[in-house]
């Protein structure tokens, strides 16, 4: 893992982990597994050691190597996307898939994360405590700008309900279930069948980038991940560069 990442393993944040431990996974699929076994073992030892038991002790699940994530097509993401009868809501849809947000990042945005001119989106403290720069659509500036003058957003640009306390008026920000809500309500009103949470958007996202040219690389630094091997999930989804699967049946009568 040092020699991997070129640091101490207890240097590495969750999500380097977390991409670690899927890359022994796969390369030592035993039938005992004993190889990744050992290796968490040991982990979670020098982690007990180096007294990090409470920051590192739970380890990151593994992802299922032949699950694939399920992705949207473009006709679905326009259903969906048109589907809220609330402006915020709208845009608030447009955000995550158009700039391949976490649910987390969605909530976390503030205004001041908003650059125009620059056609940029700043999105702090993702994953692993990185921060990234995203493009913003031309598309979903109309609608940010739109929806700013509407809303009136004071702090955080998707905000809850306004309370009032003691010091006034507090402006608080969407929280994970109430996203999450918002998605879930959005998929049954445009009819789709597929299972649509948040980080649905995320993937369709990343795929829909792979197969209009984008490479992978590029991609990877948008979604934030750490390791490539994680992006390279999307080439197995994503229908671009070879020709398109076909049966025989199609060509057999032609």
């Amino acid at each position: 893992m040092a020699l991997h990442f070129d640091c101490l393993p207890t240097e590495l944040d969750p999500d380097q982990l977390n991409d670690y431990l899927y890359l022994v996974k796969q390369e030592h699929n035993t039938p005992s597994n004993s190889y990744f076994k050992f290796t968490v073992y040991a982990l979670r030892y020098v982690f007990r050691m180096e007294g990090l038991k409470d920051k590192r002790i739970e380890l990151p699940a593994l992802r299922r190597g032949g699950k694939l994530p399920v992705v949207l097509s473009k006709p679905e993401v326009r259903r969906l996307l048109s589907a809220p009868k609330l402006l915020k809501h709208r845009v608030l849809l447009a955000t995550l898939y158009g700039c391949g947000l976490r649910c987390s990042e969605a909530c976390n945005l503030k205004l001041s994360d908003l650059d125009f001119d620059r056609r940029m989106l700043h999105v702090r403290q993702g994953k692993g405590g990185k921060d990234r720069y995203v493009p913003l659509s031309e598309h979903l500036i109309r609608g940010l700008e739109k929806y700013i003058r509407s809303e009136c957003p004071q702090t955080w640009l998707f905000n809850g309900q306004v309370q009032d306390s003691e010091e006034g008026l507090l402006d608080r920000r969407y929280n994970t279930a109430g996203v999450q809500w918002v998605v879930r309500s959005a998929r049954r009103a445009a009819g789709i069948q597929k299972q649509v949470t948040p980080h649905t958007l995320r993937h369709t996202f990343a795929t829909h980038l792979l197969e209009d040219g984008l490479d992978i690389v590029s991609i990877k630094d948008l979604l934030g991940h750490a390791c490539i091997d994680t992006t390279m999930v999307y080439l197995h989804v994503a229908q671009s560069g070879r020709k398109k699967p076909f049966s025989p049946l199609d060509t057999l009568y032609c």
